[in-house]
């Protein structure tokens, strides 16, 4: 062979398939090139070993949901920018195998309070995007707030309710310290800015927020920089 021609083709002419199953093989990350991955059906071969993998499945690839942790003092969106799936927590139980694909037109979801690090939803799903802009209001999210100052009885009561944001009564939500110096917040959809100004209008100065959970999705224990697949059995 003298002319470099497109994987699909060739796959067609070592196993028999139709050019749209040749596509889904090896958009689906079950061919080899020369023992490497190749999920680009134009990408142009020679005289390499291809190889499909025998339990290959000529099937579209499913729409994914990605579940980020951004490092503190980071961009969220500069992050998932420059996700790759080297970046793949090691310990992903959810059984999908990383593709290229998996990376295309990933839509943001929930965004964070300003400032803030930890948890962030990024899907290829048309459902789970619809799900989280329709029931924003409703879903709780969770952030741990690393604060300095002295936090009394009462003003710990006026955080769980008594505030006031933007010249209108916040609702009641959950406050309750970690630690000495950590307090964990239970709200739904928080304004922008919001944690903040609760803090401050305590008398605490904040040093750091982590969002760790959005609904019934934690963060799990992902390290920050590194992200995991929403898991079929998880629901926001």
């Amino acid at each position: 062979m003298t002319d470099a021609i497109r994987l699909s083709k060739r796959l067609i002419e070592l196993v028999g398939c139709s050019r749209r199953e040749a596509e889904l093989y090896i958009e689906g990350g079950w061919v080899q090139v020369d023992g490497q991955v190749i999920e680009e059906p134009q990408f142009k071969v020679l005289n390499q070993r291809v190889e499909l993998h025998p339990d290959a499945v000529a099937a579209a690839v499913e729409p994914v949901t990605l579940l980020l942790h951004v490092p503190s003092g980071n961009n969220p969106d500069r992050v998932a920018q420059a996700l790759a799936p080297s970046d793949h927590w090691p310990d992903d139980a959810s059984g999908i195998r990383p593709l290229k694909g998996h990376f295309a037109r990933l839509t943001p979801c929930i965004p964070l309070q300003a400032g803030a690090d930890g948890l962030h939803v990024l899907t290829q799903d048309w459902r789970v995007e619809r799900k989280l802009k329709e029931d924003q209001s409703k879903l709780e999210q969770e952030y741990v707030v690393e604060v300095d100052g002295q936090l009394s009885a009462a003003e710990l009561k006026r955080l769980n309710h008594g505030l006031s944001f933007n010249g209108a009564p916040l609702p009641p939500c959950k406050v309750s310290w970690q630690n000495e110096t950590r307090l964990r917040f239970a709200l739904k959809n928080p304004q922008p800015g919001q944690i903040v100004f609760m803090c401050n209008s305590v008398g605490l100065k904040v040093l750091g927020l982590k969002r760790i959970r959005i609904g019934g999705v934690p963060m799990a224990k992902v390290p920050a920089g590194q992200w995991r697949y929403l898991a079929a059995k998880e629901r926001f």
